[in-house]
């Protein structure tokens, strides 16, 4: 059974930094495109980053410059450091992995970033 579980979530006051990780089991990330997303309320998800199979990254405009994707294919972790954090960034942050015609999501981890 494969599973994406996020972790390190939490309330940050701005300006402040998190990592959030993504624990994969049931598959081997090295042969997925991996990324995180994220959703606030009232608003689609939307992508925040994404790390190709050779570490090739893409970041949303919001993002770039803050945020930072990182992967461990031999941990089967991926990674997303976040710096910079504004209120505007206070959402759902959803772990992503794509391979061909299969996909799969996290759960989800409550990212609040609040004075």
């Amino acid at each position: 059974q494969v599973q994406l579980v996020e972790s390190g979530g939490g309330l940050v006051q701005p300006g402040g930094s998190l990592t959030l990780s993504c624990a994969a089991s049931g598959m081997l990330i090295r042969i997925y495109a991996m990324g995180w997303y994220r959703q606030a309320p009232g608003k689609q998800r939307e992508l925040v980053a994404t790390i190709t199979t050779d570490s090739s990254t893409n970041f949303a405009a919001f993002v770039k410059g803050r945020f930072t994707i990182s992967r461990d294919n031999a941990m089967n972790m991926v990674y997303l450091q976040m710096n910079s954090l504004k209120p505007e960034d206070t959402a759902v942050y959803y772990c992503h992995a794509i391979r061909t015609s299969r996909e799969y999501w996290g759960q989800g981890t409550q990212v609040t970033v609040s004075s």
